[in-house]
């Protein structure tokens, strides 16, 4: 086919042709070229730049260190403390001090080797080299750090091509040595105080033979950063604490002088990653602190001399770990002495290993997931396994692979399995009996748990899905919906259909809707999610509200504004009430906090004082009524629940805004219902035993006396 419209195409042109020869000679038109913004000639050698220096660092700011915000200018900080600390990791130096000066600029300085002072085959110092060429350090393999945070040499000329002034000190040889640089230019300045352009270094004064280090001061270019971003003391606080829990025995020293009352700060870890660990460690624990260390290699084919060779690097893979009652996890990782806050090849391995001996080893044959296993339910997520760890990794090599200059995240391949099987062999052999049973087994419980928690989660999402395409507002059927939601918007929560009916007919059925419970709510304090999603008055319940429950509960889509508990005034009323500020407030907290969850408060007894109704709340109100107005006991009315109430009566003292008595339900309040939900199961529940162990313990507060025994 495609040869025949060949031919067809030729034919037609020599046909084209043959006729422009007999037709008469005309004039070409100019051809009018569409859509363009300017003549090619425009777009010649002239335009293409070359960027010499550290004009590409200014150029492009974000691509060296992440932006010009708050982030970027922080990373310059990082940059040169992290040098210091490649001194102290590499074994040089003991001890950094870090300083916030009042007018802007930061210094760092460090006792170790102190930066390289000798002239190149340029007559440049090698001091001079790093802060002003890119790519250029002792950290590409020759051999000044066997492992480093830095890899691409252009830390240090960075800061500088984004600073408008840096100072440079070395202690060295038995002299200080100093190197200004204004607006990037090398030189010092003169006794008179004006600045002279110059590669040479200024002898500062002699110090002892024995004595090395660097000081590095730096004023950010502020005309290169956002207005907003300032040096904050508490971030690099955060950063400087880290380093020393990855350079066991490190000191630093940190100051502000920007603020008179902040004193200076010093910070030092023994215990490397397991103190870290600690620290990040909130709540009650789980385990105690798991510790994995090992050393192994691995191969990669890297540029010598221009020849891409195979060279075996050495890896120090050091992990601490432990587990929390708690659900959320931290994991934090470094290569070296950098943080990765993305993680990497190092964090993926980590966290493979843990999921294969998890549910190989920890949680093989587990009873409680025994139903699960016919689903194929039983296996745990990483999230799941996850829940509640508290963990450090760590791998020390040379020359790391990072994913762009920020050093965020780590690239380099072979990591990942070096890290996987040092992980799966130490977690194993924890799990295995390393460990203290009874933390194993609690560990076992929690992830058991968790994977319960999620596939029961996943099965009431289901159902609700379900409930949603039954109905066309998948709301209960139960509940008498307002016209109006919002802010302004009630729940009324009302016992059983009793109290319910006059409550329906003296609402104000706009923004007033009422939810009747016709059993008993799950108690949210000792029952799991599970139970409490499948409890049909909890399910209706966080249903009618429309927010979630949760980790994801939204207050801001809360369908009313209000939540009105309307209970009898009795034991039974009490005990309901409990139940429910105890459900919302392990599964809708936000309500509590938001001050949106009330408790009406009926009265107990009614009579006619001059033909009006008056209602006393309590005896003690009733008792000084009946003496001001000499009410015999017979003339009063006691009411015995909602249910028993007149629609007016009902109206007038707990659904009218302008009559009715609210109490704001707080968090103490929840608290206070989730103890008291606890004692109600075990003086009203169905366990003898634990009632009867309840009474035997207590009996000492009761007088014995008075009981008919």
């Amino acid at each position: 086919m495609a040869q025949k419209r060949t031919a067809k195409k030729t034919a037609q042109k020599a046909t084209k042709k043959a006729a422009a020869k007999k037709a008469p000679a005309k004039k070409a038109a100019p051809k009018k070229a569409a859509n363009r913004r300017s003549s090619s000639s425009d777009y010649d050698q002239t335009k293409i730049q070359v960027l010499e220096g550290l004009d590409a660092v200014r150029k492009r700011p974000g691509m060296y260190i992440g932006g010009t915000g708050p982030e970027g200018l922080h990373h310059l900080v990082w940059e040169i403390i992290d040098n210091a600390v490649d001194e102290a990791a590499a074994g040089f130096a003991s001890n950094i001090d870090v300083t916030l000066h009042k007018d802007g600029s930061i210094e760092v300085s460090d006792d170790g080797r102190g930066i390289p002072i000798g002239r190149k085959s340029d007559g440049r110092t090698a001091l001079e080299v790093v802060f002003t060429e890119l790519h250029a350090g002792g950290k590409f393999g020759s051999g000044a750090y066997s492992a480093s945070g830095g890899l691409h040499g252009v830390g240090a000329s960075v800061v500088n091509a984004l600073a408008s002034k840096l100072v440079a000190e070395v202690d060295r040889d038995g002299a200080t040595w100093r190197l200004v640089f204004l607006e990037r230019e090398p030189g010092n300045y003169l006794n008179s105080g004006k600045f002279k352009p110059t590669s040479k270094l200024a002898k500062v004064k002699k110090i002892p033979t024995n004595r090395t280090g660097t000081r590095v001061r730096f004023w950010p270019d502020l005309q290169i950063f956002d207005d907003e971003a300032k040096i904050e003391y508490e971030q690099v606080r955060d950063h400087v604490a880290r380093v020393c829990f990855l350079v066991p025995g490190l000191h630093v020293r940190l100051s502000d002088k920007r603020n008179p009352n902040q004193k200076p700060e010093e910070f030092v870890a023994a215990g490397g990653l397991a103190d870290y660990v600690d620290f990040l460690s909130i709540g009650e624990t789980v385990t105690d602190i798991i510790t994995i260390q090992d050393e192994a290699t691995f191969e990669e084919r890297v540029p010598v001399d221009g020849t891409m060779t195979t060279v075996t690097r050495p890896c120090g893979i050091s992990i601490a770990l432990r587990w929390v009652k708690g659900y959320d996890s931290t994991i934090v990782s470094f290569v070296n002495t950098i943080p990765t806050s993305d993680g990497g090849t190092h964090v993926a391995g980590f966290e493979r290993a843990l999921s294969k001996v998890a549910n190989d080893e920890l949680l093989a044959d587990t009873k409680k997931l025994k139903k699960l296993a016919k689903s194929n339910n039983d296996r745990a997520t990483p999230s799941d396994i996850q829940e509640g760890l508290v963990a450090a990794v760590k791998v020390t090599f040379p020359e790391p692979q990072f994913k762009g200059q920020t050093k965020q995240e780590l690239g380099t391949p072979a990591v990942q399995n070096l890290v996987y099987e040092t992980v799966k062999s130490g977690f194993a052999d924890w799990t295995a009996g390393g460990g203290k049973k009874t933390q194993i087994n609690a560990l076992r419980d929690k992830m058991a748990q968790a994977v319960l928690s999620r596939v029961a989660a996943k099965q009431q999402l289901e159902l609700r899905r379900k409930a949603a395409n039954l109905s066309s507002t998948g709301m209960p059927d139960k509940l008498a919906d307002c016209r109006v939601h919002g802010p302004d918007s009630e729940l009324l929560i009302v016992e059983g259909n009793s109290a319910a009916g006059p409550a329906k007919e003296g609402r104000n059925a706009e923004t007033m809707a009422v939810l009747p419970l016709r059993g008993k709510v799950v108690n949210a304090g000792k029952a799991s999610l599970k139970q409490v999603l499948e409890n049909a008055e909890a399910q209706a319940l966080i249903t009618a509200i429309g927010a979630g429950s949760g980790k994801d509960f939204d207050v801001e889509s809360a369908r009313y504004g209000r939540i009105i508990i309307l209970c009898d005034a009795d034991v039974d009323g009490s005990h309901i009430r409990c139940l429910l500020l105890t459900l919302m407030y392990h599964h809708m907290r936000p309500l509590l906090e938001h001050g949106m969850v009330f408790a009406a408060q009926p009265p107990l007894f009614a009579t006619k004082i001059k033909g009006e109704l008056v209602y006393a709340y309590d005896e003690v109100e009733r008792d000084a009524l009946a003496d001001k107005h000499n009410i015999t006991p017979d003339k009063w009315k006691r009411f015995k629940g909602l249910g028993e109430m007149n629609v007016d009566e009902l109206e007038e003292t707990t659904l009218d805004p302008q009559t009715r008595i609210l109490k704001r339900m707080t968090m103490n309040d929840a608290k206070a219902a989730t103890k008291a939900a606890k004692l109600f199961d075990v003086l009203m529940g169905s366990d003898v035993a634990t009632r009867r162990d309840y009474i035997i313990t207590n009996s000492g507060l009761i007088n014995q006396e008075l009981l008919d025994i």
